[in-house]
């Protein structure tokens, strides 16, 4: 059972064609930059691309990086303000003539960890937590998603976004320590425990390598344990979500 996965980001829309059994990559990614400004118009040119490059004829799975309520953009996120109200699915599915699922970008990774990674057989309230340029967070009850639980986007003390505070570009940004990252990453978690009492933390991203040097600063009761998929999660998890197209 195969499908294309296609994740939308901010600098770059990739996609490979996946195996959904095994939760593997059949081909090499192909990476497109993302255009400026990513308009519909052009970002669906882009993925277009992709599905050329493929050869692929059949359902298409898409990660994309903004809220989606049954296929519609709820924000614009780091894409352009006429994705607002635009129901992404119809919107390529016309335009490119193959039927499509989007899902929010960090849903997609999670679900991938989810089945193929750390999180595969646990129960309980499960986030899935990406330290990158921003937070993202994947919410799974007894391993079914919650979708758009967007908590880097949580204001934070003086913060606009808790992202600001403790994603890994703020360590970069701000030249943290790791001692002191990780205390910042210890108050986030805490926080997010006061707020919805999860049983497990599932750390993922480019930040998650760094976990050997913070997690002592990891004082939580809750349990944390890195990510497994890291880099392929968003385009295998895309495909897992466009699953029940075929």
């Amino acid at each position: 059972m195969q499908i294309l996965g296609i994740d939308v980001g901010g600098s770059g829309i990739k996609g490979a064609i996946v195996d959904l059994k095994k939760g593997k990559m059949l081909t090499e990614r192909y990476r497109i930059p993302t255009p400026r400004p990513a308009t519909p118009a052009a970002v669906t040119h882009v993925i277009e691309k992709i599905v050329k490059h493929h050869k692929w004829k059949g359902p298409v799975g898409c990660g994309f990086p903004t809220a989606i309520k049954n296929g519609v953009c709820q924000t614009e996120s780091n894409l352009h303000k006429q994705w607002v109200g635009v129901n992404a699915e119809d919107y390529f599915s016309e335009s490119i003539g193959l039927p499509f699922k989007v899902i929010n970008d960090a849903d997609a990774a999670a679900l991938a960890e989810m089945d193929f990674g750390a999180g595969k057989n646990k129960k309980g309230l499960v986030l899935v937590i990406t330290l990158g340029t921003g937070i993202g967070s994947g919410a799974f009850f007894n391993g079914v998603l919650i979708p758009n639980f967007e908590l880097g986007q949580v204001h934070f003390r003086e913060y606009e976004k808790i992202e600001h505070y403790a994603a890994n570009s703020a360590r970069k940004q701000q030249e943290l320590s790791f001692k002191k990252w990780g205390k910042r990453i210890n108050k986030v978690l805490d926080y997010y425990n006061l707020l919805f009492s999860p049983d497990l933390y599932i750390l993922g991203g480019g930040g998650a390598k760094y976990l050997p040097e913070i997690e002592e600063y990891l004082k939580i009761t809750v349990p944390v344990i890195p990510a497994k998929t890291l880099n392929e999660a968003g385009i295998i998890g895309a495909a897992l979500a466009g699953k029940e197209l075929l």
